[in-house]
């Protein structure tokens, strides 16, 4: 039996590459004979470049940039393809584990590295950029990201907006005549690990602001800047940006790349998988194992999971999900792609205790699962 280990992050306790690793120790403290890969997957969310750029042995590239608040730290971004292809991790300079929990403000945060890094990578000579958006601490439109690029957001008085995005209420134009033409000549394309759109109550603010430090009021100052920035975005280029499927992603910064800089938004997870070839390893698979923290109704939404257990179900290929939380009753949507879902808690604990125990906790059920699997195909 040849098992297609492919988990996603583990939340808070394991990246995804580690999660891989303790399935397989599992499975090889087992009586089951079996041979193994491991091929950690990731959806768009914080780590997906990392995976990216290790798959298909990209180098890195270090630099300078602002994190969300200002200062001055070291980030990096791969190249691939050549050299021609950008691979960058917004959360490696706008995201949210760069700051303290007492210092998350999303009316202050700006994605503004993240854009020198696209700068960057443009100085390069690239043709093509990756941007996975997982794990931002902003909620500003990519507003800081086009400000990096050349493009200026002006008040009534002609000037231009600082302390963006709580600022964005009083917008009146958006002047692009200094944005880097060498962005016209590059594909961007942005891996979305979320299908929420812009605005409402279902949106980037709404959805998202509280996540990232934002209470009632700032949600509330969030949401009318962000609308603010969609009006007058569809005056001067006749995009909607609320209509745009994705366009919540990382508060709302996919949306204002889709329509400044035409960045093309997709789904995190198939397009890593067609990325990676995956479906090369999948084709000599006998049985895929995947796994995150929780898998639920949530994980039909794209989240990636879903996305492996999709491509193996198509073939054919049993799928068991590993995770930390799973429904407690019966799913029958959740049945039609995973053969079995196992939770990994052995006993009652916190959250904390929990998280800490990850990767015993993978290595113990992987284990039990081989053994599992090893009297199926003894009784057979």
């Amino acid at each position: 039996m040849h098992i297609l280990i492919a988990p996603n992050a583990f939340k808070n306790s394991l990246t995804a590459n580690a999660a891989a690793l303790a399935i397989e120790k599992g499975l090889q403290q087992s009586s089951l004979n079996c041979t193994t890969e491991c091929f950690p997957i990731a959806d768009g969310g914080d780590g997906t470049a990392t995976i990216i750029i290790q798959q298909l042995q990209g180098k890195l590239v270090s630099m300078q940039v602002h994190n969300p608040l200002g200062r001055i730290i070291t980030a990096s971004f791969g190249l691939i393809a050549d050299g021609k292809t950008a691979v960058i991790e917004m959360a490696d300079a706008s995201g949210l584990r760069l700051l303290k929990s007492d210092e998350l403000n999303p009316l202050r945060a700006t994605s503004y590295g993240t854009g020198e890094m696209i700068k960057k990578a443009l100085e390069l000579g690239v043709n093509k950029i990756l941007i996975a958006m997982g794990g931002s601490a902003t909620v500003d439109g990519a507003t800081g990201i086009l400000s990096a690029l050349g493009i200026k957001f002006l008040g009534d008085d002609g000037k231009e907006l600082n302390n963006l995005p709580k600022s964005l209420t009083g917008l009146k134009s958006i002047d692009h005549s200094g944005i880097d033409q060498r962005i016209s000549n590059c594909e961007v394309i942005v891996l979305c690990d979320v299908d929420n759109m812009l605005l409402g109550d279902n949106g980037s603010a709404a959805v998202f602001g509280p996540q990232k430090g934002a209470d009632t009021d700032a949600v509330k100052k969030l949401n009318a800047a962000l609308s603010k920035f969609n009006d007058i975005t569809l005056q001067q280029l006749g995009k909607n940006m609320a209509t745009v499927k994705y366009g919540g992603t990382a508060g709302g910064a996919a949306a204002g790349l889709y329509a400044h800089i035409n960045a093309k938004l997709v789904n995190g997870i198939d397009y890593l998988l067609q990325l990676t070839n995956f479906d090369q390893s999948l084709q000599k698979s006998d049985l895929v194992i995947t796994g995150e923290g929780s898998i639920d109704e949530q994980t039909l939404q794209g989240k990636g999971p879903f996305g492996v257990a999709r491509r193996a179900k198509a073939k054919g290929i049993p799928v068991i999900g590993l995770a930390g939380k799973i429904p407690a009753a019966d799913n029958p949507k959740l049945n039609e792609y995973f053969n079995a879902l196992i939770a990994i808690g052995n006993e009652p604990s916190d959250i904390e205790t929990a998280l800490a125990r990850t990767e015993e906790n993978l290595i113990r059920t992987a284990k039990n699962t081989g053994e599992m699997l090893a009297i199926g195909k003894s009784a057979v």
